[in-house]
Protein backbone atom coordinates (compact mmCIF):
# COMPACT_ATOMS: atom_id res chain seq x y z
CA UNK A 1 0.00 0.00 0.00
CA UNK A 2 1.50 3.38 -0.97
CA UNK A 3 2.53 5.62 1.90
CA UNK A 4 2.41 9.42 2.14
CA UNK A 5 4.86 10.95 4.63
CA UNK A 6 4.45 14.61 5.58
CA UNK A 7 7.41 16.30 7.26
CA UNK A 8 7.49 19.87 8.52
CA UNK A 9 10.94 21.41 8.30
CA UNK A 10 13.06 21.69 11.43
CA UNK A 11 13.39 24.93 13.36
CA UNK A 12 14.74 27.76 11.19
CA UNK A 13 17.05 30.51 12.36
CA UNK A 14 14.12 32.96 12.28
CA UNK A 15 11.88 30.52 14.17
CA UNK A 16 14.55 30.58 16.87
CA UNK A 17 14.64 34.40 16.76
CA UNK A 18 10.81 34.62 16.98
CA UNK A 19 10.52 36.40 13.63
CA UNK A 20 7.79 36.08 11.01
CA UNK A 21 9.38 34.17 8.14
CA UNK A 22 6.90 33.26 5.41
CA UNK A 23 8.63 33.26 2.02
CA UNK A 24 11.95 34.67 3.26
CA UNK A 25 14.48 31.95 2.43
CA UNK A 26 15.95 31.34 5.89
CA UNK A 27 18.02 28.20 6.66
CA UNK A 28 17.69 25.78 9.55
CA UNK A 29 19.06 26.54 12.99
CA UNK A 30 21.34 24.06 14.73
CA UNK A 31 18.26 22.72 16.54
CA UNK A 32 16.49 22.42 13.19
CA UNK A 33 19.38 20.37 11.81
CA UNK A 34 19.12 18.03 14.80
CA UNK A 35 15.35 17.73 14.24
CA UNK A 36 15.86 16.84 10.58
CA UNK A 37 18.42 14.19 11.49
CA UNK A 38 16.06 12.76 14.12
CA UNK A 39 13.33 12.53 11.49
CA UNK A 40 15.81 10.73 9.25
CA UNK A 41 16.47 8.15 11.95
CA UNK A 42 12.71 7.46 12.11
CA UNK A 43 12.45 7.22 8.32
CA UNK A 44 15.69 5.34 7.74
CA UNK A 45 14.21 1.93 6.96
CA UNK A 46 10.95 3.07 5.37
CA UNK A 47 11.09 2.78 1.56
CA UNK A 48 10.80 6.19 -0.13
CA UNK A 49 10.50 6.44 -3.90
CA UNK A 50 10.10 10.16 -4.54
CA UNK A 51 10.26 13.44 -2.61
CA UNK A 52 8.33 16.67 -3.08
CA UNK A 53 9.44 19.84 -1.33
CA UNK A 54 8.99 23.59 -1.50
CA UNK A 55 11.38 26.03 -3.13
CA UNK A 56 12.56 27.26 0.29
CA UNK A 57 15.92 26.14 1.66
CA UNK A 58 14.71 25.13 5.12
CA UNK A 59 12.36 22.51 3.66
CA UNK A 60 14.98 21.30 1.19
CA UNK A 61 17.62 21.07 3.93
CA UNK A 62 15.24 19.04 6.06
CA UNK A 63 14.55 16.59 3.26
CA UNK A 64 18.23 16.17 2.39
CA UNK A 65 19.38 15.75 5.99
CA UNK A 66 16.58 13.31 6.74
CA UNK A 67 17.63 11.19 3.76
CA UNK A 68 21.40 11.45 4.22
CA UNK A 69 21.66 8.08 5.99
CA UNK A 70 18.67 6.29 4.46
CA UNK A 71 19.00 2.54 4.29
CA UNK A 72 18.31 2.53 0.55
CA UNK A 73 21.67 4.13 -0.17
CA UNK A 74 20.00 6.31 -2.81
CA UNK A 75 21.29 9.83 -3.41
CA UNK A 76 18.56 12.49 -3.07
CA UNK A 77 18.96 14.87 -6.01
CA UNK A 78 17.01 18.05 -6.69
CA UNK A 79 15.24 17.80 -10.05
CA UNK A 80 15.02 21.35 -11.34
CA UNK A 81 12.27 22.16 -13.85
CA UNK A 82 13.79 22.06 -17.33
CA UNK A 83 15.38 25.34 -18.27
CA UNK A 84 14.98 26.84 -14.78
CA UNK A 85 18.73 27.03 -14.22
CA UNK A 86 21.05 26.98 -17.22
CA UNK A 87 23.11 23.80 -17.43
CA UNK A 88 21.09 21.84 -14.86
CA UNK A 89 18.73 20.19 -17.33
CA UNK A 90 21.30 17.98 -19.06
CA UNK A 91 20.53 14.98 -16.90
CA UNK A 92 22.66 12.15 -15.50
CA UNK A 93 24.90 10.58 -18.12
CA UNK A 94 25.03 7.13 -16.58
CA UNK A 95 22.22 4.60 -16.46
CA UNK A 96 23.83 2.85 -13.49
CA UNK A 97 24.14 6.09 -11.51
CA UNK A 98 20.60 7.07 -12.47
CA UNK A 99 19.28 3.95 -10.76
CA UNK A 100 20.82 5.17 -7.49
CA UNK A 101 19.01 8.50 -7.50
CA UNK A 102 16.08 9.49 -5.29
CA UNK A 103 14.34 12.33 -7.17
CA UNK A 104 13.47 15.45 -5.16
CA UNK A 105 10.99 17.71 -6.94
CA UNK A 106 10.45 21.33 -5.92
CA UNK A 107 7.21 23.28 -6.27
CA UNK A 108 6.55 26.82 -5.04
CA UNK A 109 2.97 25.80 -4.23
CA UNK A 110 4.33 23.89 -1.22
CA UNK A 111 5.91 27.08 0.17
CA UNK A 112 4.96 28.42 3.56
CA UNK A 113 2.10 30.88 3.81
CA UNK A 114 3.26 34.31 2.71
CA UNK A 115 3.17 36.65 5.71
CA UNK A 116 3.43 39.78 3.57
CA UNK A 117 4.19 42.96 5.53
CA UNK A 118 4.90 40.97 8.70
CA UNK A 119 7.88 39.09 7.28
CA UNK A 120 11.04 39.85 9.25
CA UNK A 121 9.15 41.45 12.13
CA UNK A 122 9.54 40.23 15.70
CA UNK A 123 6.36 38.45 16.78
CA UNK A 124 6.21 39.92 20.28
CA UNK A 125 6.93 43.44 18.99
CA UNK A 126 4.13 42.98 16.48
CA UNK A 127 1.74 41.87 19.24
CA UNK A 128 2.74 44.90 21.31
CA UNK A 129 1.99 47.20 18.36
CA UNK A 130 -1.24 45.70 17.01
CA UNK A 131 -2.54 43.76 20.02
CA UNK A 132 -2.63 40.05 20.74
CA UNK A 133 -6.12 39.63 19.27
CA UNK A 134 -5.24 41.13 15.90
CA UNK A 135 -2.03 39.16 15.53
CA UNK A 136 -3.88 35.99 16.52
CA UNK A 137 -6.41 36.67 13.74
CA UNK A 138 -3.61 37.13 11.20
CA UNK A 139 -1.86 33.97 12.33
CA UNK A 140 -4.75 31.65 13.08
CA UNK A 141 -7.93 32.65 11.24
CA UNK A 142 -8.81 30.68 8.12
CA UNK A 143 -9.66 33.48 5.71
CA UNK A 144 -8.12 36.71 7.06
CA UNK A 145 -4.65 37.36 5.61
CA UNK A 146 -1.97 39.51 7.23
CA UNK A 147 -1.38 42.80 5.41
CA UNK A 148 0.03 42.02 1.96
CA UNK A 149 0.09 38.29 2.67
CA UNK A 150 -1.91 35.07 2.45
CA UNK A 151 -4.58 33.52 4.62
CA UNK A 152 -4.64 29.77 5.19
CA UNK A 153 -7.52 29.66 2.72
CA UNK A 154 -5.36 31.25 0.00
CA UNK A 155 -2.49 28.94 0.88
CA UNK A 156 -4.79 25.92 0.48
CA UNK A 157 -5.84 27.13 -2.97
CA UNK A 158 -2.30 26.43 -4.21
CA UNK A 159 -1.22 23.49 -2.04
CA UNK A 160 -4.24 21.29 -2.74
CA UNK A 161 -3.85 21.53 -6.55
CA UNK A 162 -0.19 20.59 -6.06
CA UNK A 163 -1.31 17.57 -4.04
CA UNK A 164 -3.78 16.57 -6.73
CA UNK A 165 -1.53 17.20 -9.73
CA UNK A 166 1.88 16.05 -8.48
CA UNK A 167 1.67 13.99 -5.29
CA UNK A 168 -1.44 11.85 -5.67
CA UNK A 169 -0.40 10.61 -9.15
CA UNK A 170 2.85 9.30 -7.61
CA UNK A 171 0.85 7.51 -4.92
CA UNK A 172 -1.52 6.10 -7.52
CA UNK A 173 1.47 4.65 -9.36
CA UNK A 174 2.41 2.73 -6.19
CA UNK A 175 5.21 4.96 -4.90
CA UNK A 176 5.91 5.94 -1.29
CA UNK A 177 6.08 9.74 -1.20
CA UNK A 178 7.84 12.10 1.22
CA UNK A 179 6.63 15.71 1.29
CA UNK A 180 8.95 18.10 3.15
CA UNK A 181 7.25 21.45 3.55
CA UNK A 182 5.97 23.97 6.10
CA UNK A 183 3.52 24.33 8.94
CA UNK A 184 0.76 26.03 6.99
CA UNK A 185 1.20 24.31 3.63
CA UNK A 186 1.06 20.96 5.43
CA UNK A 187 -1.91 22.04 7.56
CA UNK A 188 -3.86 22.77 4.39
CA UNK A 189 -2.94 19.36 2.95
CA UNK A 190 -3.95 17.57 6.17
CA UNK A 191 -7.20 19.57 6.19
CA UNK A 192 -7.95 18.26 2.71
CA UNK A 193 -6.99 14.61 3.14
CA UNK A 194 -8.63 14.26 6.59
CA UNK A 195 -11.70 16.33 5.70
CA UNK A 196 -11.16 18.75 8.60
CA UNK A 197 -13.50 21.68 9.09
CA UNK A 198 -12.26 25.25 8.98
CA UNK A 199 -12.41 25.37 12.76
CA UNK A 200 -10.66 22.06 13.27
CA UNK A 201 -7.72 22.98 11.04
CA UNK A 202 -7.11 26.13 13.08
CA UNK A 203 -6.46 23.93 16.11
CA UNK A 204 -4.16 21.56 14.22
CA UNK A 205 -0.51 21.68 15.28
CA UNK A 206 2.18 20.05 13.16
CA UNK A 207 5.46 19.65 15.02
CA UNK A 208 8.80 20.47 13.44
CA UNK A 209 10.74 17.43 12.29
CA UNK A 210 8.00 14.93 13.25
CA UNK A 211 6.84 12.76 10.33
CA UNK A 212 3.13 12.16 9.76
CA UNK A 213 2.15 8.95 7.95
CA UNK A 214 -0.87 8.23 5.75
CA UNK A 215 -1.73 5.05 3.89
CA UNK A 216 -3.23 5.58 0.45
CA UNK A 217 -5.60 2.98 -0.95
CA UNK A 218 -8.09 3.32 -3.80
CA UNK A 219 -7.92 7.10 -3.63
CA UNK A 220 -8.52 7.24 0.14
CA UNK A 221 -6.07 8.42 2.81
CA UNK A 222 -6.01 6.96 6.30
CA UNK A 223 -3.63 7.71 9.18
CA UNK A 224 -0.90 5.08 9.48
CA UNK A 225 1.17 4.05 12.47
CA UNK A 226 4.92 3.59 12.06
Amino acid sequence: MPLLILLRHGQSMWNAADLFTGWVDVPLSSQGIDEALAAGAELRRIPIDVVHTSTLIRAQQTAMLALADHSSGLTPILIHPKGEVEGLDRGINSTETGRMVLPVHTDWRLNERNYGDLQGLNKQTTRDKYGDAQVHIWRRSFDVPPPGGESLELCAKRTIPCLQEKIIPDLESGMNVLVAAHGNSLRSIVMHIEGLSRQAVLELEIGTGIPLFYDFEVGVFSPAQR
